[in-house]
């Protein structure tokens, strides 16, 4: 997509911005710059988002894991996760979360491997909120989540949009696409301008 494209695509869901769902998967956003070469910014993606969806807060969802660090007692999340919760909330967005599970692993040097998957809650939300959304506009390239887009397709006749990095979107919604339950799959590389956390 060029600017002229992109500009077009966002004037399109402008026709429905109250009853268009944001479902943000950070941990998929979060592992796009290893090909991106750089990282998406919350506050970008915050300003994208409220072109995208102007409903009510609970429309603009960010699925996010906190780590609390490999003690399991510990109550103080890290600096680093504590800042990515305080920008999505100040980015105004609804925040779903759950906490890291670090699962011992000898293939990695720490000898722990970080685990918070929240595919359930996504689709749970996105079949619970059924009645107040048409558009679900879906920021992961999971393949996981080509079982719910059929679902909420074939079910509620939703409309539903994927953002993903090209490397990174699962031959499972490439299917969906083909088959006609996916509208369009959007890449962020084209909507760099807008989202480089770096970019001037």
């Amino acid at each position: 997509m060029n600017k002229a494209e992109i500009t077009k695509f966002l004037n399109l869901l402008s026709k429905t911005i109250d009853r268009n769902i944001i479902i943000i998967d950070f941990a998929n956003v979060d592992r796009w710059q290893n090909s991106l070469g750089w990282s998406v910014g919350i506050n970008n993606l915050g300003k994208l988002n409220k072109h995208l969806s102007q409903g009510k807060k609970y429309l603009r969802r960010f699925y996010y894991g906190e780590d609390y660090g490999p003690k399991d007692r510990s109550k103080i999340m890290t600096p680093w996760s504590e800042k990515i919760k305080r920008q999505a909330q100040c980015s105004g967005f609804e925040i779903v979360s759950k906490r890291v599970k670090y699962i011992p692993d000898e293939k990695y040097e720490t000898g722990l491997i970080k685990k918070c998957n929240l595919d359930i809650e996504m689709a749970v939300d996105l079949i619970r909120e059924k009645d107040n959304y048409d558009t679900a506009i879906i920021f992961s390239g999971d393949g996981d989540m080509a079982y719910v887009c059929d679902y909420i397709h074939n079910e509620f006749g939703k409309t539903i949009y994927i953002f993903g990095a090209r490397d990174h979107v699962g031959k499972e919604l490439i299917d969906c696409k083909t088959n006609g339950t996916i509208k369009e799959i959007l890449f962020v590389e084209d909507f760099e301008y807008r989202l480089n956390l770096n970019r001037r």
